[in-house]
Parts: structure tokens; C-alpha cells; sequence
């Protein structure tokens, strides 16, 4: 049976880290409520995004005129987060709150989790699901005022889990970092990899 997959995301570096490794895949963007419940730890909450995100991109094949209903569809959602102290650091939507986000980063470590959520899908439903997380620990080096002050004007903090992207002029900000890189820009590799080889995907070949 023929095997389609579908990235359940509009993020150009989870696009690009997927095509890294040679796998022909679809885009559906899911459009979901990202606002973290009272007191909700950073694993589950990262882990409800990525499985949100599966479950929406599943409601909107089923919504379409012509689904993939003559092949097997493996949906691979992901979601990351950047934690520290135990608080989730989203997406800055304003100069300060990124200001007040980079002077808590500051010449700190934090980790960065990342949750990986898939759901193969066949004509007669969900046939399995697998979800796993990656947590990577990032070091910042002591940040001035001026440094972040001059990220914010690049415009790059302002789609960024944490404020900041380590693919791009974020890394100047990086001391060490401890676990997997590809996990810190969106999707953990290896380990995405290794999930759609038991699938049966040839990742060498597709």
C-alpha cells in the first residue's frame, strides 16, 4: 500500500528539516488553540500541541472532497517549547515581553522540548499512533541590552518558541547545547526517522 504523509505544519524549518532526509511529504497547516491550561506542566502541554495538531489535520482531510482514502497516510505533527524554571516560553508578542524573556535566558541554561506526534491512518480509521518527546538543555552566554535589543529589530524573535532561533542569527547567543539540534529548530531528526522506517518508509530511497 502506498504510503503518504502529511506534515502537519506551516513551519518553513520543520519543512526543511523533513526534506534533509529525502521524504516526499503534504502540508496541512492545523490552526489550533495554543494557550497553555492553568498550571499545566511544559511536557504535557507540549505533548497535548503536537497530538492537537494531529487530530485538526485529520478533521480537515476528512472534510475534503477527494481524501486519501486509497492510501495508507501517516500524519506527523510536531510542537516545541522552551522551558525554564518549569515556565513555558511561547512566541514573544511584544518588544518587552521578548526583552524580559532574553534577560531570564541570560547566561542560563533552559531545555527545549520537543513532542512528536504521528497518527497512521488507513480507509477504516486510525490504525496506530505514536508520540515521543526530545529534551534538549541550551546555554546562553551572558546577553547585554544592546545585543537584544538588536535581535528584536532582525524580526526573527517574533515566531520563535523562546523569542530566539538557533538556525539563524539566534546562535550568537548559544554556549553549549546538550542533546539534538534538529530538535531545538522544530523536529527531532533521528528520532522522526526512526519512527517512519517502522512505518516502512525508505527514507533512502523516497
Amino acid at each position: 500500500m502506498k504510503t503518504k504523509i502529511i506534515l502537519a505544519s506551516a513551519s518553513p524549518r520543520r519543512k526543511e528539516l523533513l526534506e534533509q532526509i529525502g521524504v516526499s511529504f503534504d502540508i496541512y497547516s492545523a490552526d489550533i488553540d495554543e494557550t497553555p491550561y492553568k498550571e499545566e506542566k511544559p511536557n504535557d502541554y507540549v505533548q497535548r500541541m503536537a497530538k492537537s495538531k494531529a487530530y485538526e489535520t485529520r478533521a480537515q482531510l476528512q472534510l475534503l472532497k477527494r481524501p486519501y482514502v486509497e492510501k495508507r497516510v501517516i500524519i506527523l505533527a510536531s510542537d516545541t517549547c522552551v522551558v525554564l524554571d518549569n515556565c513555558i516560553f511561547g512566541k514573544p508578542e511584544t518588544k518587552s515581553e521578548f526583552v524580559g524573556m532574553m534577560e531570564q535566558l541570560s547566561n542560563r541554561q533552559h531545555e527545549v522540548m520537543t513532542s512528536v506526534h504521528t497518527l497512521e491512518l488507513t480507509s477504516s480509521g486510525i490504525n496506530s499512533e505514536v508520540e515521543f518527546t526530545v529534551i534538549t538543555k541550551v546555554k546562553f552566554k551572558p546577553l547585554s541590552l544592546r545585543e537584544i535589543n538588536e535581535y528584536w529589530l532582525t524580526g526573527e524573535p517574533k515566531d520563535k518558541a523562546g523569542g530566539y532561533g538557533i538556525q539563524g542569527k539566534g546562535a550568537v547567543f548559544i554556549e553549549s547545547i546538550e542533546g539534538s539540534y534538529s530538535s531545538v529548530v522544530g523536529l527531532p531528526i533521528k528520532e522522526t526517522a526512526e519512527v517512519l522506517v517502522k512505518y516502512g518508509v525508505d527514507i533512502w530511497i523516497n
